[in-house]
């Protein structure tokens, strides 16, 4: 059944990002407090959204970073961070590949698109090359 895949790819999903999250802040001395924009907070009170991916899908197609418009401007009015992580499933669990902070400001040029229609904003898809 369709369905039930695509439904336990997205629990998986959500799970392995909730372990990259946690990683996130462990390493970075993050406080997670979660909003619809953010993920997380430095010591100093600035807001960071946590985005992981990863390496290679089960088709083989290498993961992307998927980014939100609204989230977006939001995250940089507000001063804020990213940390991008590279993760491969391992059981249960994960194995972070590569990680990285970096300032709202510092991404790569973002070209926007619709398909975040259930966010009800565009979305923007960043490569791991792109970041790492």
């Amino acid at each position: 059944n369709r369905m039930t895949a695509a439904k336990n790819r997205s629990h998986r999903a959500n799970h392995y990002g909730t372990l990259c999250e946690r990683k996130a802040a462990n390493r970075y001395g993050l406080d997670l407090d979660r909003a619809s924009w953010r993920d997380a907070r430095r010591p100093g009170g600035d807001p960071v959204e946590i985005k992981s991916t990863m390496a290679n899908h089960a088709d083989g197609q290498p993961g992307n970073f998927k980014l939100y418009e609204a989230y977006h401007r939001k995250l940089r009015e507000a001063n804020g961070w990213y940390v991008f992580v590279v993760y491969r499933p391992r059981g249960r669990g994960v194995t972070v590949l590569d990680m990285e902070m970096r300032h709202s400001s510092r991404i790569p040029l973002l070209t926007w698109h619709g398909g975040g229609a259930h966010r009800d904003t565009r979305q923007a898809k960043l490569d791991i090359s792109e970041i790492f």
